[in-house]
């Protein structure tokens, strides 16, 4: 027996199979996908773009010929939705990364206690979280607003299209802004004039596909499907962090660094944290950066890095850190950890004659890395003690150079997991640990890679580099904010 994993994120549309040990049986499809983006701030999905990937990596999974045990499903925190009364898409699926939604943010921590709500659901009151884009769309777009039946994240849709009906676990909806995550239960004060458009919280799977999905999928007719769970907590738990001595650092596309154990409390956390849950069992703390590996990618685009890949990392390990002259703000996308400005945005200051690309390119990569110092201060505040920290994601698994980057700006070793598709892996240990095939989804092995030791020499040059980027930060964070180029609005 097979449990099948979707893993519907931001960049791709993932299947896969794991046996009853969290063994993996395999990857049926990886189907590429794009936001729509925009210079005002739009990171838009169209949903049923994403419900077209995901029945063709059903597919995928199907012609296996596998028995499906039940279906786990790793999807995108943060992200908003909203159906209409037949449970057809009114708007597009709103990423965490759509900035649009800034003012009614800044607007809402005129009106609450940011610090209350903070500590109630685990979020910041930030355009990346559902009450500042809920505010945001009923501005802009009253009646519209008004026609919306059901807010709900990707994979609540695709379980009420496939399914018929979803609910919201606890883990996606912890990552709303919206949960109270002492109750488990939405928020009175948040949610006030849109209760009954929010979805039953439950983590009991659901089963029984729609005539046209059994027919097409008899294998899955019946078999249970739980409630998606958020794409952060699976990584952790999938790279063999589940417990509190150890801590994943993952640098994909954007970033973060997150802790994961057993709680039955809900911890206060410092302002530039966020808190979630994997679970109504697991806590998840920690910190994101909204830009990681699309500072590499940037760059790419910008400047002639060398195309000889293997050069370029040579080149820049070779560098001594900090010997560049520059100070870099790498917030390409806007920030979210530490700082929650919406204000902020990249900045590179020290530009010469003599500066190279791969000066830039290294300036860009220890800029991510000393926003990751500030986020593991306060994870040391929050959690004190000392812990492991585990490598994941493409940004650091393809760059030995940036790993050690990271390793010496934190002062402390690195090891990269070896695990390739940590989210998959975790929802399938979830889903396998509910089903009693596994007694603790924490226990199970994940294999590591290679250790990177920082140096002690180049761990003291960065805490001078990080004082600058500090002093660059509380400069640009005090100036007005420009006015961001007109849009279309949201898709309709």
């Amino acid at each position: 027996m097979s449990v099948l994993v979707l893993d519907i994120g931001s960049s791709s549309v993932r299947s896969s199979l794991w046996d009853e040990q969290g063994g993996s049986e395999g990857e049926a499809a990886q189907l590429e996908h794009r936001a729509r983006s925009a210079p005002d701030g739009t990171a838009e999905i169209d949903p049923d773009g994403l419900l077209d990937l995901v029945t063709q990596a059903l597919d995928a999974a199907m012609e296996k010929g596998p028995e499906v045990e039940a279906v786990a499903i790793s999807t995108m925190w943060h992200s908003l939705l909203g159906l209409d009364g037949d449970g057809q898409p009114l708007t597009p699926v709103y990423s965490w990364a759509d900035r649009r939604a800034a003012a009614a943010a800044a607007q809402l921590r005129g009106e609450l206690d940011e610090d209350a709500v903070h500590q109630r659901t685990g979020c910041r009151l930030h355009s990346s979280y559902w009450p500042a884009k809920l505010g945001w769309l009923r501005e802009i777009d009253a009646d519209r607003f008004g026609r919306v039946r059901a807010w709900v994240s990707p994979g609540e849709y695709v379980q009420r299209r496939l399914l018929g009906d979803a609910a919201a676990s606890i883990s996606m909806a912890s990552g709303t802004g919206l949960l109270d995550q002492r109750t488990c239960e939405w928020d009175e004060e948040l949610t006030r004039g849109i209760e009954d458009a929010l979805p039953p919280i439950d983590d009991t799977p659901r089963s029984g596909l729609r005539p046209e999905w059994a027919e097409r999928w008899p294998g899955l007719r019946e078999v249970p499907w739980f409630p998606a769970w958020g794409d952060g907590a699976c990584s952790n738990l999938g790279s063999g962090c589940g417990t509190l001595e150890r801590a994943a650092l993952m640098v994909g596309t954007s970033g973060a660094l997150r802790v994961l154990w057993r709680s039955e409390d809900v911890p206060e956390i410092p302002r530039g944290l966020w808190r979630y849950r994997a679970d109504a069992q697991r806590v998840v703390i920690g910190g994101s950066l909204s830009d990681g590996g699309s500072v590499f990618a940037w760059l790419d685009r910008l400047t002639r890095l060398p195309e000889d890949r293997a050069e370029m990392e040579r080149a820049i390990a070779e560098m001594a850190p900090d010997a560049h002259g520059l100070t870099v703000l790498p917030l390409l996308s806007g920030e979210r950890g530490p700082g929650w400005s919406d204000a902020a945005g990249a900045t590179i200051a020290g530009l010469t004659p003599a500066t190279e690309p791969l000066h830039l390119l290294r300036a860009g990569l220890e800029a991510v890395a000393l926003r990751f110092r500030l986020i593991e201060l306060e994870l040391r505040e929050a959690l004190p003690g000392e812990r492991d920290v585990v490598g994941t994601g493409g940004g650091l698994v393809k760059s030995p150079a940036w790993t050690q980057i990271m390793a010496d700006a934190l002062g402390r070793p690195v090891a990269l997991s070896e695990v390739e598709e940590g989210s998959s892996r975790g929802a399938a240990l979830l889903a396998l640990e509910a089903l009693g095939h596994l007694e603790r989804a924490e226990e199970v092995e994940a294999p590591l890679g290679e250790t990177y030791e920082p140096d002690e020499d180049r761990t003291g040059a960065y805490r001078g580099a990080l004082e600058r980027q500090q002093a660059l930060y509380d400069a640009v964070t005090s100036m007005p904010a420009p006015t961001p180029p007109e849009g279309p609005g949201p898709a309709r």
